[in-house]
Protein backbone atom coordinates (compact mmCIF):
# COMPACT_ATOMS: atom_id res chain seq x y z
CA UNK A 1 0.00 0.00 0.00
CA UNK A 2 2.78 2.57 0.68
CA UNK A 3 4.07 1.87 -2.84
CA UNK A 4 0.58 2.60 -3.95
CA UNK A 5 0.84 6.45 -1.96
CA UNK A 6 4.44 6.86 -3.50
CA UNK A 7 2.83 6.42 -6.92
CA UNK A 8 0.09 8.72 -6.01
CA UNK A 9 2.08 11.33 -4.39
CA UNK A 10 4.89 11.41 -7.17
CA UNK A 11 2.13 11.92 -9.94
CA UNK A 12 0.09 14.32 -8.29
CA UNK A 13 3.32 16.51 -7.20
CA UNK A 14 4.39 16.71 -10.62
CA UNK A 15 0.65 17.11 -12.20
CA UNK A 16 0.62 19.79 -10.13
CA UNK A 17 3.89 21.50 -10.90
CA UNK A 18 3.33 21.90 -14.74
CA UNK A 19 -0.58 22.40 -14.96
CA UNK A 20 -0.64 24.89 -12.32
CA UNK A 21 -0.32 28.13 -14.54
CA UNK A 22 -2.77 26.67 -16.61
CA UNK A 23 -5.32 25.94 -14.11
CA UNK A 24 -4.79 29.36 -12.79
CA UNK A 25 -5.81 30.97 -15.78
CA UNK A 26 -8.90 28.61 -16.24
CA UNK A 27 -10.10 29.53 -13.17
CA UNK A 28 -9.56 32.92 -12.70
CA UNK A 29 -10.96 33.51 -16.72
CA UNK A 30 -14.00 31.02 -15.48
CA UNK A 31 -14.80 33.36 -12.09
CA UNK A 32 -15.07 36.05 -14.42
CA UNK A 33 -17.10 34.82 -17.21
CA UNK A 34 -20.34 33.64 -13.69
CA UNK A 35 -20.49 37.17 -14.57
CA UNK A 36 -20.52 38.49 -17.47
CA UNK A 37 -24.61 39.19 -17.97
CA UNK A 38 -24.27 41.13 -15.13
CA UNK A 39 -21.24 43.14 -16.44
CA UNK A 40 -22.32 43.22 -19.73
CA UNK A 41 -25.80 45.03 -19.02
CA UNK A 42 -23.74 47.64 -17.42
CA UNK A 43 -21.09 48.38 -19.87
CA UNK A 44 -23.24 48.45 -22.55
CA UNK A 45 -26.28 49.58 -21.30
CA UNK A 46 -26.68 52.26 -24.47
CA UNK A 47 -26.48 49.63 -26.79
CA UNK A 48 -28.98 46.88 -24.78
CA UNK A 49 -31.26 49.20 -23.95
CA UNK A 50 -31.64 52.52 -24.75
CA UNK A 51 -33.38 54.22 -28.07
CA UNK A 52 -31.60 56.37 -31.09
CA UNK A 53 -32.90 59.75 -31.38
CA UNK A 54 -34.30 59.10 -34.62
CA UNK A 55 -38.40 58.36 -34.13
CA UNK A 56 -39.14 57.27 -37.48
CA UNK A 57 -40.53 53.57 -37.16
CA UNK A 58 -39.02 51.13 -39.79
CA UNK A 59 -39.44 47.14 -40.30
CA UNK A 60 -37.01 45.24 -39.59
CA UNK A 61 -35.74 44.58 -43.06
CA UNK A 62 -35.24 48.38 -43.10
CA UNK A 63 -33.46 48.71 -39.98
CA UNK A 64 -31.26 45.73 -41.53
CA UNK A 65 -30.93 47.58 -44.65
CA UNK A 66 -29.16 50.74 -43.20
CA UNK A 67 -27.00 48.41 -40.80
CA UNK A 68 -25.64 46.85 -44.22
CA UNK A 69 -25.52 50.53 -45.55
CA UNK A 70 -23.62 51.64 -42.26
CA UNK A 71 -21.00 48.74 -42.83
CA UNK A 72 -20.76 48.07 -45.85
CA UNK A 73 -18.05 45.30 -45.76
CA UNK A 74 -20.47 43.51 -43.13
CA UNK A 75 -22.82 40.65 -44.42
CA UNK A 76 -25.78 39.77 -41.82
CA UNK A 77 -25.40 36.36 -40.51
CA UNK A 78 -28.13 36.29 -37.57
CA UNK A 79 -30.82 38.15 -35.62
CA UNK A 80 -31.43 37.67 -32.09
CA UNK A 81 -34.67 38.71 -30.75
CA UNK A 82 -34.61 39.73 -26.99
CA UNK A 83 -37.57 40.24 -24.45
CA UNK A 84 -38.21 43.79 -23.13
CA UNK A 85 -36.23 45.81 -22.43
CA UNK A 86 -33.28 44.61 -24.72
CA UNK A 87 -32.85 46.14 -28.23
CA UNK A 88 -32.32 43.90 -31.36
CA UNK A 89 -29.10 42.26 -31.89
CA UNK A 90 -28.16 41.98 -35.85
CA UNK A 91 -24.65 39.64 -36.21
CA UNK A 92 -22.84 40.85 -39.67
CA UNK A 93 -19.25 38.88 -40.60
CA UNK A 94 -17.21 40.19 -43.23
CA UNK A 95 -15.71 38.19 -45.66
CA UNK A 96 -12.51 37.81 -43.39
CA UNK A 97 -14.99 36.04 -40.71
CA UNK A 98 -14.70 39.15 -38.16
CA UNK A 99 -17.79 39.67 -36.19
CA UNK A 100 -19.68 43.34 -35.57
CA UNK A 101 -22.62 43.46 -33.62
CA UNK A 102 -25.42 46.09 -34.48
CA UNK A 103 -28.56 47.10 -32.22
CA UNK A 104 -31.61 48.28 -33.23
CA UNK A 105 -34.38 49.56 -31.12
CA UNK A 106 -38.11 49.72 -30.76
CA UNK A 107 -38.25 51.25 -34.10
CA UNK A 108 -35.65 49.08 -35.89
CA UNK A 109 -33.10 52.53 -35.89
CA UNK A 110 -29.44 51.83 -35.18
CA UNK A 111 -28.61 52.66 -31.88
CA UNK A 112 -24.63 51.34 -31.65
CA UNK A 113 -22.23 48.40 -32.57
CA UNK A 114 -19.50 46.39 -30.81
CA UNK A 115 -16.67 44.49 -32.48
CA UNK A 116 -17.32 40.92 -31.38
CA UNK A 117 -14.06 40.56 -30.67
CA UNK A 118 -13.89 43.18 -28.31
CA UNK A 119 -16.41 42.40 -26.12
CA UNK A 120 -16.32 41.08 -22.10
CA UNK A 121 -18.23 37.84 -22.57
CA UNK A 122 -15.68 37.19 -25.81
CA UNK A 123 -12.66 38.33 -24.61
CA UNK A 124 -13.33 36.02 -21.05
CA UNK A 125 -14.64 33.21 -23.43
CA UNK A 126 -11.43 33.34 -25.80
CA UNK A 127 -9.04 33.19 -22.82
CA UNK A 128 -10.74 30.24 -21.19
CA UNK A 129 -11.43 28.04 -24.00
CA UNK A 130 -8.20 28.98 -26.12
CA UNK A 131 -6.01 31.23 -24.02
CA UNK A 132 -6.08 34.20 -26.76
CA UNK A 133 -3.86 31.65 -28.81
CA UNK A 134 -6.44 29.22 -30.42
CA UNK A 135 -5.93 26.53 -32.65
CA UNK A 136 -6.18 22.90 -32.14
CA UNK A 137 -2.32 22.81 -30.32
CA UNK A 138 -3.62 25.09 -27.82
CA UNK A 139 -7.20 23.84 -27.33
CA UNK A 140 -5.56 20.26 -26.55
CA UNK A 141 -3.13 21.85 -24.31
CA UNK A 142 -6.61 23.39 -22.21
CA UNK A 143 -8.39 20.12 -22.27
CA UNK A 144 -5.38 18.12 -21.04
CA UNK A 145 -5.28 20.42 -17.92
CA UNK A 146 -8.67 19.85 -17.32
CA UNK A 147 -8.27 16.33 -17.42
CA UNK A 148 -5.44 16.40 -15.33
CA UNK A 149 -6.88 18.41 -12.86
CA UNK A 150 -9.50 15.94 -12.29
CA UNK A 151 -6.68 13.38 -11.67
CA UNK A 152 -5.21 15.84 -9.44
CA UNK A 153 -8.52 15.84 -7.23
CA UNK A 154 -9.53 11.70 -7.39
CA UNK A 155 -5.76 11.36 -6.94
CA UNK A 156 -5.47 13.55 -3.41
CA UNK A 157 -9.10 12.35 -2.31
CA UNK A 158 -7.73 8.49 -2.26
CA UNK A 159 -3.98 10.76 -0.05
CA UNK A 160 -6.47 12.07 2.27
CA UNK A 161 -8.05 8.99 3.20
CA UNK A 162 -5.23 6.35 3.07
CA UNK A 163 -2.88 8.93 5.42
CA UNK A 164 -5.83 10.09 7.20
CA UNK A 165 -4.19 13.86 6.45
CA UNK A 166 -7.29 15.38 7.73
CA UNK A 167 -6.90 14.49 10.95
CA UNK A 168 -5.41 17.19 13.62
CA UNK A 169 -1.75 16.32 15.00
CA UNK A 170 -1.08 16.90 18.40
CA UNK A 171 1.63 19.01 17.88
CA UNK A 172 1.55 20.82 14.24
CA UNK A 173 4.35 22.46 12.46
CA UNK A 174 3.65 25.24 9.73
CA UNK A 175 3.84 22.28 6.83
CA UNK A 176 1.48 19.67 8.76
CA UNK A 177 -0.77 22.40 9.39
CA UNK A 178 -0.75 23.91 5.47
CA UNK A 179 -1.12 20.43 4.75
CA UNK A 180 -4.03 19.53 7.00
CA UNK A 181 -6.05 22.45 5.06
CA UNK A 182 -4.49 21.60 1.82
CA UNK A 183 -6.08 17.84 2.11
CA UNK A 184 -9.43 19.50 3.78
CA UNK A 185 -10.41 21.84 1.13
CA UNK A 186 -9.43 19.11 -1.37
CA UNK A 187 -12.19 16.76 -0.06
CA UNK A 188 -14.77 19.56 0.11
CA UNK A 189 -14.57 20.66 -3.67
CA UNK A 190 -13.93 17.49 -5.08
CA UNK A 191 -17.23 16.30 -6.45
CA UNK A 192 -18.22 20.20 -7.25
CA UNK A 193 -15.02 20.78 -9.01
CA UNK A 194 -15.41 17.51 -11.16
CA UNK A 195 -18.78 18.29 -12.00
CA UNK A 196 -17.55 22.06 -13.12
CA UNK A 197 -14.57 20.38 -15.34
CA UNK A 198 -16.69 17.81 -16.40
CA UNK A 199 -19.68 20.10 -17.79
CA UNK A 200 -17.16 22.16 -19.42
CA UNK A 201 -15.81 19.22 -21.56
CA UNK A 202 -18.41 19.46 -24.10
CA UNK A 203 -16.32 22.43 -25.83
CA UNK A 204 -13.08 20.19 -25.37
CA UNK A 205 -11.34 19.51 -28.96
CA UNK A 206 -10.80 15.64 -28.18
CA UNK A 207 -13.13 14.88 -25.90
CA UNK A 208 -16.06 17.13 -26.82
CA UNK A 209 -16.16 15.62 -29.67
CA UNK A 210 -16.28 12.61 -29.01
CA UNK A 211 -19.17 13.32 -26.94
CA UNK A 212 -20.93 15.14 -29.96
CA UNK A 213 -20.38 12.06 -32.29
CA UNK A 214 -21.87 9.26 -29.42
CA UNK A 215 -24.65 11.67 -29.46
CA UNK A 216 -25.29 12.17 -32.87
CA UNK A 217 -24.85 8.79 -34.18
CA UNK A 218 -26.85 7.14 -31.33
CA UNK A 219 -29.98 9.07 -31.30
CA UNK A 220 -31.31 7.10 -28.12
CA UNK A 221 -29.00 8.61 -26.01
CA UNK A 222 -27.92 11.41 -28.41
CA UNK A 223 -31.05 13.37 -30.18
CA UNK A 224 -32.78 12.43 -33.11
CA UNK A 225 -31.86 12.32 -36.67
CA UNK A 226 -32.71 15.08 -39.08
CA UNK A 227 -32.59 14.65 -43.20
CA UNK A 228 -30.26 17.47 -43.64
CA UNK A 229 -27.80 19.72 -45.58
CA UNK A 230 -24.69 20.48 -43.87
CA UNK A 231 -24.96 24.18 -42.29
CA UNK A 232 -22.59 26.92 -43.01
CA UNK A 233 -20.58 28.04 -40.53
CA UNK A 234 -20.15 27.04 -36.39
CA UNK A 235 -23.43 29.12 -34.67
CA UNK A 236 -23.22 29.88 -31.08
CA UNK A 237 -26.77 30.28 -30.73
CA UNK A 238 -27.92 27.65 -31.56
CA UNK A 239 -28.26 24.89 -28.57
CA UNK A 240 -24.83 22.88 -28.40
CA UNK A 241 -26.88 19.48 -28.87
CA UNK A 242 -27.89 20.67 -32.26
CA UNK A 243 -25.61 22.98 -33.26
CA UNK A 244 -23.57 20.70 -35.41
CA UNK A 245 -26.89 19.03 -36.97
CA UNK A 246 -27.52 18.99 -41.07
CA UNK A 247 -30.07 20.68 -41.23
CA UNK A 248 -33.33 20.60 -43.55
CA UNK A 249 -33.63 21.78 -47.25
CA UNK A 250 -36.01 24.24 -48.11
CA UNK A 251 -38.66 23.16 -51.10
CA UNK A 252 -36.83 25.46 -53.84
CA UNK A 253 -38.98 23.77 -56.90
CA UNK A 254 -42.32 26.22 -58.17
CA UNK A 255 -40.90 29.42 -56.49
CA UNK A 256 -40.30 31.51 -58.91
CA UNK A 257 -41.51 34.91 -58.72
CA UNK A 258 -42.74 33.99 -55.26
CA UNK A 259 -42.39 36.18 -51.74
CA UNK A 260 -42.37 39.62 -53.54
CA UNK A 261 -41.56 41.82 -50.41
CA UNK A 262 -40.18 45.63 -49.96
CA UNK A 263 -36.89 45.43 -47.98
CA UNK A 264 -33.63 43.22 -48.34
CA UNK A 265 -32.50 39.54 -47.04
CA UNK A 266 -28.98 39.14 -46.74
CA UNK A 267 -28.19 36.48 -49.42
CA UNK A 268 -28.90 36.85 -53.13
CA UNK A 269 -32.27 35.25 -53.46
CA UNK A 270 -35.04 37.48 -54.60
CA UNK A 271 -37.48 34.81 -53.17
CA UNK A 272 -37.08 34.37 -50.49
CA UNK A 273 -39.19 35.63 -47.06
CA UNK A 274 -38.32 38.90 -45.97
CA UNK A 275 -37.42 39.13 -42.29
CA UNK A 276 -40.71 40.98 -41.37
CA UNK A 277 -42.63 38.16 -42.99
CA UNK A 278 -40.58 35.34 -41.52
CA UNK A 279 -41.11 37.01 -38.02
CA UNK A 280 -44.88 36.27 -38.85
CA UNK A 281 -45.04 32.74 -39.18
CA UNK A 282 -42.89 32.22 -36.03
CA UNK A 283 -45.17 33.91 -34.07
CA UNK A 284 -47.97 32.31 -36.04
CA UNK A 285 -45.83 29.32 -34.45
CA UNK A 286 -46.35 30.66 -30.99
CA UNK A 287 -42.50 30.81 -30.91
CA UNK A 288 -42.01 33.31 -28.08
CA UNK A 289 -38.76 35.53 -27.69
CA UNK A 290 -36.00 35.16 -26.84
CA UNK A 291 -34.94 33.63 -30.04
CA UNK A 292 -32.24 33.38 -32.62
CA UNK A 293 -32.85 33.64 -36.59
CA UNK A 294 -29.87 31.98 -39.06
CA UNK A 295 -29.97 32.60 -42.39
CA UNK A 296 -29.98 30.36 -45.30
CA UNK A 297 -26.57 30.04 -47.06
CA UNK A 298 -28.24 28.88 -50.06
CA UNK A 299 -30.98 28.41 -52.19
CA UNK A 300 -31.95 25.01 -50.25
CA UNK A 301 -31.56 26.50 -47.47
CA UNK A 302 -33.21 26.99 -44.45
CA UNK A 303 -33.88 30.13 -41.43
CA UNK A 304 -32.74 28.13 -38.60
CA UNK A 305 -34.87 29.76 -35.07
CA UNK A 306 -33.17 28.54 -32.48
CA UNK A 307 -33.88 28.92 -28.20
CA UNK A 308 -30.63 27.47 -26.40
CA UNK A 309 -29.67 27.30 -22.79
CA UNK A 310 -26.22 28.02 -22.84
CA UNK A 311 -25.90 30.61 -25.98
CA UNK A 312 -23.03 33.19 -24.34
CA UNK A 313 -24.84 36.25 -25.36
CA UNK A 314 -26.93 38.24 -22.59
CA UNK A 315 -30.63 38.12 -22.77
CA UNK A 316 -30.62 35.39 -24.78
CA UNK A 317 -30.71 31.92 -22.41
CA UNK A 318 -33.46 30.36 -21.86
CA UNK A 319 -34.39 27.27 -19.44
CA UNK A 320 -33.36 23.82 -20.42
CA UNK A 321 -36.20 22.00 -21.06
CA UNK A 322 -37.41 25.29 -23.54
CA UNK A 323 -34.48 24.29 -25.72
CA UNK A 324 -35.58 24.09 -29.12
CA UNK A 325 -34.13 24.12 -32.79
CA UNK A 326 -37.16 25.16 -35.28
CA UNK A 327 -36.53 25.05 -39.28
CA UNK A 328 -38.53 27.20 -41.52
CA UNK A 329 -38.61 27.09 -45.44
CA UNK A 330 -37.35 30.46 -46.63
CA UNK A 331 -39.95 30.47 -49.59
CA UNK A 332 -43.14 29.58 -47.98
CA UNK A 333 -42.75 30.20 -44.14
CA UNK A 334 -43.56 26.71 -43.03
CA UNK A 335 -42.24 25.49 -40.38
CA UNK A 336 -40.27 22.06 -41.78
CA UNK A 337 -39.27 20.33 -38.30
CA UNK A 338 -38.15 21.10 -35.08
CA UNK A 339 -35.77 19.41 -32.52
CA UNK A 340 -36.99 20.22 -28.60
CA UNK A 341 -35.17 19.09 -25.23
CA UNK A 342 -37.93 16.17 -24.91
CA UNK A 343 -36.73 14.73 -27.66
CA UNK A 344 -33.09 14.40 -26.44
CA UNK A 345 -31.40 11.40 -25.34
CA UNK A 346 -30.19 11.11 -21.79
CA UNK A 347 -26.25 12.53 -23.41
CA UNK A 348 -28.68 15.34 -24.65
CA UNK A 349 -30.23 15.90 -22.00
CA UNK A 350 -27.50 16.18 -19.22
CA UNK A 351 -25.55 18.53 -21.16
CA UNK A 352 -28.48 20.69 -21.39
CA UNK A 353 -28.46 21.11 -18.12
CA UNK A 354 -24.69 20.92 -17.94
CA UNK A 355 -23.60 23.17 -19.74
CA UNK A 356 -25.54 26.34 -17.99
CA UNK A 357 -24.47 24.73 -14.71
CA UNK A 358 -20.78 25.14 -15.71
CA UNK A 359 -21.26 28.61 -16.57
CA UNK A 360 -23.23 29.80 -13.78
CA UNK A 361 -27.02 30.90 -14.81
CA UNK A 362 -29.44 27.45 -14.34
CA UNK A 363 -30.53 28.37 -11.39
CA UNK A 364 -30.00 31.81 -11.10
CA UNK A 365 -27.40 33.58 -8.70
CA UNK A 366 -27.34 30.81 -6.09
CA UNK A 367 -25.53 28.69 -9.02
CA UNK A 368 -23.15 31.93 -9.34
CA UNK A 369 -21.98 32.08 -5.98
CA UNK A 370 -21.17 28.53 -5.63
CA UNK A 371 -19.79 28.02 -8.66
CA UNK A 372 -17.39 31.03 -7.44
CA UNK A 373 -16.84 29.81 -3.95
CA UNK A 374 -15.94 26.56 -5.62
CA UNK A 375 -13.62 28.36 -7.98
CA UNK A 376 -11.92 30.56 -5.01
CA UNK A 377 -11.58 26.85 -3.35
CA UNK A 378 -9.70 25.41 -5.86
CA UNK A 379 -7.30 28.78 -6.33
CA UNK A 380 -6.93 28.33 -2.41
CA UNK A 381 -6.11 24.50 -2.19
CA UNK A 382 -3.34 25.58 -5.26
CA UNK A 383 -1.88 28.01 -3.00
CA UNK A 384 -1.89 25.52 0.22
CA UNK A 385 -0.15 22.65 -1.91
CA UNK A 386 2.61 24.63 -3.39
CA UNK A 387 3.00 26.70 0.53
CA UNK A 388 3.43 22.83 2.03
CA UNK A 389 6.12 21.86 -1.05
CA UNK A 390 8.34 25.12 -0.14
CA UNK A 391 8.15 24.31 3.57
CA UNK A 392 9.30 21.11 2.62
CA UNK A 393 11.66 21.55 0.10
CA UNK A 394 15.10 21.82 0.35
CA UNK A 395 17.28 24.11 -0.21
CA UNK A 396 18.59 23.73 -4.01
CA UNK A 397 16.92 20.50 -5.02
CA UNK A 398 13.03 20.11 -6.30
CA UNK A 399 12.51 17.50 -3.13
CA UNK A 400 10.07 15.48 -5.33
CA UNK A 401 8.13 12.50 -3.74
CA UNK A 402 10.40 8.98 -4.02
CA UNK A 403 9.49 7.03 -7.17
CA UNK A 404 7.74 4.01 -6.55
CA UNK A 405 10.19 0.48 -6.44
CA UNK A 406 7.47 -1.57 -7.83
CA UNK A 407 4.67 -1.88 -10.06
CA UNK A 408 1.60 -0.78 -8.67
CA UNK A 409 -1.29 -2.63 -10.12
CA UNK A 410 -3.99 -0.64 -8.59
CA UNK A 411 -2.78 2.27 -9.86
CA UNK A 412 -1.71 1.54 -13.62
CA UNK A 413 -5.81 0.25 -13.14
CA UNK A 414 -7.02 3.70 -11.78
CA UNK A 415 -5.36 5.86 -14.26
CA UNK A 416 -6.49 3.48 -17.45
CA UNK A 417 -9.93 3.27 -16.96
CA UNK A 418 -9.49 7.68 -16.28
CA UNK A 419 -7.30 7.29 -19.49
CA UNK A 420 -10.55 5.47 -21.36
CA UNK A 421 -13.26 8.31 -19.48
CA UNK A 422 -10.82 11.25 -20.67
CA UNK A 423 -8.91 9.95 -24.22
CA UNK A 424 -6.22 12.84 -24.11
CA UNK A 425 -5.81 11.83 -20.90
CA UNK A 426 -4.86 8.54 -21.79
CA UNK A 427 -2.40 9.79 -24.29
CA UNK A 428 -0.66 11.75 -22.52
CA UNK A 429 -0.11 9.07 -20.15
CA UNK A 430 1.93 7.18 -22.75
CA UNK A 431 4.12 10.16 -22.24
CA UNK A 432 4.39 10.19 -18.66
CA UNK A 433 5.31 6.61 -18.25
CA UNK A 434 8.13 6.23 -21.10
CA UNK A 435 9.46 9.54 -18.76
CA UNK A 436 9.26 7.80 -15.66
CA UNK A 437 11.13 4.55 -17.58
CA UNK A 438 13.74 6.62 -18.71
CA UNK A 439 14.48 7.82 -15.02
CA UNK A 440 14.11 4.55 -13.79
CA UNK A 441 16.42 2.92 -16.31
CA UNK A 442 19.19 5.87 -15.17
CA UNK A 443 18.91 5.39 -11.86
CA UNK A 444 19.17 1.68 -11.91
CA UNK A 445 21.99 2.64 -14.19
CA UNK A 446 24.13 5.14 -11.88
CA UNK A 447 23.29 2.09 -8.43
CA UNK A 448 24.56 -0.52 -10.62
CA UNK A 449 27.88 1.88 -11.12
CA UNK A 450 28.17 2.99 -7.84
CA UNK A 451 28.16 -0.89 -6.47
CA UNK A 452 30.52 -2.11 -8.86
Amino acid sequence: MKNLYNRFWRWHFFAALFITPLLLTLTISGMGYLFYPEVEKKLYADSFFEDSDKTTKLTIDEGIEQAKGAFSDYSLSKIIMLDEPYNTRLTMTNSEGEQKYVFLDDNNQIVGSQDANYTFSNVLRNLHSSLFVGGTFVNYLVELAACWAIFLLLSGLYMTFRKKLFKKAKTETTRIRSRRWHTLVGVIITIPMVAIIFTGLPWSALMGNFIYTAAQENPSIGFPELQQSPPTSEINEIPWITRKNEMPTSNASGHSGHGEHSGAVDYTNENALSIEELIGHIENENIPKPYSIILPGSEEGVFTVAKGSGTGVTGLDVSPDEEVTNYFDQYSGTLISSVGYEEYGVLGKWFTWGIPLHEGHLFGWPNKIINLLVCLAFLYLIYLGFKTWLLRKQKGILSAPPPAKEISIPFYIFVVLLGIIMPLFGISLILVVLIELILWISKSRETSLKES
